[in-house]
């Protein structure tokens, strides 16, 4: 027997009023997202009501963790995805490469939480350009800042301090606002305001982000420091729940929350985290997998959140019909020629396009058993709407697994 959890992030939503008061998921029906074989329909707490909704916490959640109980912070768990580990004395941040309006500082506005979708060669330029000149590098010199770049618009970042009490705005919230209504507050405060306005000295005019402009794009051209956590620690998954897993997913969070959990979660270059990811590759790669000798592979698909980050109603939906064209319908077809199966379809949170946050709401989850053929069920918020909330992840994997709780 073989199990598959597939996570198209942030794709539920509430009703959109250009969709004629439909979700994106109920939008997308009949064409889409259709649960063969009867399907199984419920709902998770995946975000714990007394901590901030984010992949950071659903994550923990979906992979079975007691998350109020070993939650850190969201940054070490990205770090442990970019091989960083992070000892006893040390906060990590995730450093975003943003995008705000060119009057920096403070009218400025925030446009873009990952640069304009910057990545490749010019993210890890940017990155690395800011720890060598300039008064940024100076200034994380003399704080004993250490920068890890990546060729995406995240970066891990990591201060020597037993300092804890953080308050930093994530930038997906605050597009459209002006930065200077939310800098840091709490600890190192001061540090961290420099550090915002010293990266756009030194990134605004930077030729990479000149050369964006001319194309049309926006300029990567601040640094932004949020998601402050110290070290992090996470039980075995294989031997909590009996199975040998792999992660499939472009982004270090979650990579670092699988590796945490002892779940293998290797880099895919093909795998960007946006729209333009390989969605059959990712497909292939878990029937692979699963015929190789795993019991259990989770397919992550970033795409929709981002594009509810973005506002983009029409990316968000073009998101959705390829995670369910290129992604759910090829490991349906092809998974019968491996054993039978268990397929979870599920998001991680809700991400609303009216706002560009994510929301806390329960999200719905369906469950396919190859073994138990039937007809086709629509999978919506509302088709799950009456059935009863897991508030725990231990519970969502015994569903899955068919474990006794």
């Amino acid at each position: 027997m073989k199990y598959l959890l597939v996570v198209g992030d942030g794709m539920a939503d509430l009703p959109i009023e250009a969709l004629g008061g439909k979700t994106p998921l109920e939008y997308l029906n009949p064409k889409g997202f259709q649960i063969v074989g009867g399907g199984e329909l419920g709902r998770l707490r995946s975000c714990p009501t007394q901590l901030p909704p984010g992949s950071d916490t659903a994550f923990l959640t979906l992979l079975g963790n007691d998350t109020p109980k070993v939650y850190t912070g969201r940054s070490p768990l990205e770090a442990a995805g970019m091989g960083v580990k992070l000892e006893e004395g040390q906060v990590c941040f995730r450093m975003n490469l943003a995008a705000i309006e060119e009057a920096g500082f403070p009218q400025g506005k925030m446009l873009s939480h990952n640069g304009g979708g910057i990545d490749g060669e010019e993210a890890y330029a940017l990155a690395q350009y800011l720890t060598q000149q300039g008064r940024f590098a100076q200034l994380a010199r003399d704080c004993g800042l250490t920068i890890y770049p990546t060729p995406t618009f995240r970066h891990a970042a990591v201060l020597p301090t037993r300092e804890t009490g953080f308050t930093l705005a994530p930038p997906h919230d605050i597009v459209g606002q002006p930065v200077g209504e939310h800098m840091p507050q709490g600890a190192c405060a001061g540090l961290l305001g420099e550090l915002y306005r010293a990266s756009f000295e030194a990134l605004d005019q930077h030729p990479i982000n000149k050369a964006r402009r001319e194309q049309g794009k926006l300029a990567a051209n601040c640094a932004w420091f949020w998601g402050a956590g110290t070290a992090c620690r996470l039980d075995n998954f294989q031997e909590k729940y009996g199975k040998k897993g792999l992660v499939i997913s472009a982004v270090p969070l979650v990579k670092g929350i699988a590796r945490l959990g002892g779940l293998d979660a290797p880099d895919y270059p093909w795998a960007t985290g946006l729209l333009d990811t390989d969605y059959r590759r990712k497909a292939q790669t878990a029937v692979e997998a699963l015929a190789g000798g795993y019991d259990f592979a989770l397919v992550h698909l970033e795409a929709p959140d981002e594009m509810s980050h973005d506002g983009s109603l029409e990316n968000k939906l073009e998101a959705m019909r390829r995670l369910n064209q290129r992604i759910v319908e090829p490991l349906l077809e092809q998974m019968p020629q491996v054993d039978d199966f268990r397929l979870m379809l599920m998001p991680d949170h809700y991400t609303l396009l009216s706002t560009r946050t994510h929301d806390g709401t329960p999200v719905p989850f369906a469950i396919y058993d190859s073994r138990r053929p039937g007809a086709p069920r629509p999978f919506t918020e509302a088709a799950c709407a009456d059935a009863p909330i897991l508030e725990n992840g231990d519970l969502l994997m015994r569903k899955l697994f068919q474990l006794e709780a």
